[in-house]
């Protein structure tokens, strides 16, 4: 399409959960709805439209080793694009991906700088590795290198211990958190286990990553303070293959790994039942592969949630959450076009019929 090209997006575009239009239009690269006046060179395209999906919990970027090369990055970048994820929360990376800002054709991203990890606490090449003393300093840090988030590694393997475990002491994480909040951040962190979720809450977290260890104690808690979860289900399917890689060391770790699994969908029904937000995130990146926020719709319903509010988890609500625009007047043009209605069915995110970004059909 030329610069003065104009697209014409008709069928049923879902703007939200019940609102629902007829058209829209795009013009410079931006929604409006009504009819530009003397438009010329103008393409339709038809279908069931939402706002471009949402992976908030990826890795562009990273791989099992580390940080990538730029064309790697690239490749990462393009996959969720064609699978229709237009706005990514990068969830931890070495990488400096700034470079993806400048270009049109790759999805948005909201960054949280590098994690920040426990000596020896996490997966060699991915964090910075510290200790409590120098914690407030790393977060001032990433807290500046990110797009208003930071992201901590909350517990990880204690290999002495042979099983899970917090990694950070409480006061500790208090002044971190407290830290970002002064410098204008939100905190995240991965958590697989229980034993760290109430200090992180009460310290005044805003997001935990996974959240596998919830419980009946802690789930109200998260509730009251209106922290929200990434569940990344997709991602806890590998559990089942990591505890038999590491039963041989670490028999009582491998036993945790295994509960934590069977009980992933009561985990994150009860907390939906219970008011916690709940958003779609993959964690690909690291071991996974990029494209899978479908699944992970998918998986949301599998655990129980209606299927609105698992598609809101990927769209509209999500988009709210980290503060970007769905299909709202005058907003970037990032929408996706499916064959037939995704409240009904989930299932058809998966086959984008189309995908524009900032205006332009790329897919």
């Amino acid at each position: 399409m030329s610069e003065r090209a104009v697209l014409h997006v008709k069928g049923r575009v879902l703007v939200g959960p019940e609102e629902v239009r007829d058209e829209l239009w795009v013009v410079g690269g931006r929604i409006s709805y009504d009819r530009p006046v003397g438009a010329r060179d103008v393409r339709t395209v038809e279908g069931w439209v939402l706002p471009g999906l949402v992976d908030a919990h990826c890795h562009v970027g990273l791989d099992r080793h580390g940080a990538v090369p730029e064309e790697v990055a690239e490749k990462q970048a393009l996959t969720d694009r064609d699978a229709g994820a237009l706005l990514l929360r990068d969830a931890g990376s070495p990488s400096d991906t700034r470079w993806i800002d400048d270009r049109d054709d790759l999805p948005k991203i909201v960054r949280a700088g590098r994690h920040i990890a426990r000596t020896r606490r996490y997966i060699r090449g991915y964090a910075w590795e510290v200790e409590p003393d120098d914690l407030v300093a790393y977060v001032a840090r990433e807290a500046r290198r990110g797009d208003g988030w930071v992201k901590l590694v909350g517990d990880w393997i204690d290999r002495d211990l042979g099983d899970l475990s917090a990694c950070w002491p409480r006061g500790a994480v208090e002044a971190a958190i407290a830290e970002a909040h002064r410098l204008g951040a939100r905190v995240t962190a991965h958590c697989f286990a229980e034993d760290s979720l109430r200090d992180l809450v009460e310290a005044g977290i805003d997001c935990v990553e996974h959240a596998t260890g919830l419980t009946d104690e802690t789930i109200p808690l998260f509730a009251e303070r209106g922290v929200a979860i990434v569940p990344t289900l997709v991602n806890i399917a590998t559990f089942p293959g990591l505890a038999d890689g590491g039963e041989a060391k670490f028999p009582r770790w491998a036993a945790h790994m295994r509960r934590l699994h069977e009980r992933r969908y009561d985990t994150v029904r009860s907390a939906h039942d219970a008011g916690i937000p709940v958003f779609v995130g993959t964690d690909a990146g690291g071991t996974l592969p990029h494209g899978l926020a479908a699944d992970e719709v998918a998986e949301l319903v599998r655990a129980g949630l209606p299927p609105v509010e698992a598609l809101a988890a990927g769209t509209w609500a999500a988009r709210k959450w980290l503060g970007r625009p769905g299909l709202e007047e005058g907003a970037p043009a990032d929408l996706v076009v499916y064959a037939s209605d995704p409240r009904a069915d989930v299932r058809v995110l998966r086959d984008p019929r189309r995908v524009v970004l900032n205006g332009r059909v790329v897919g």
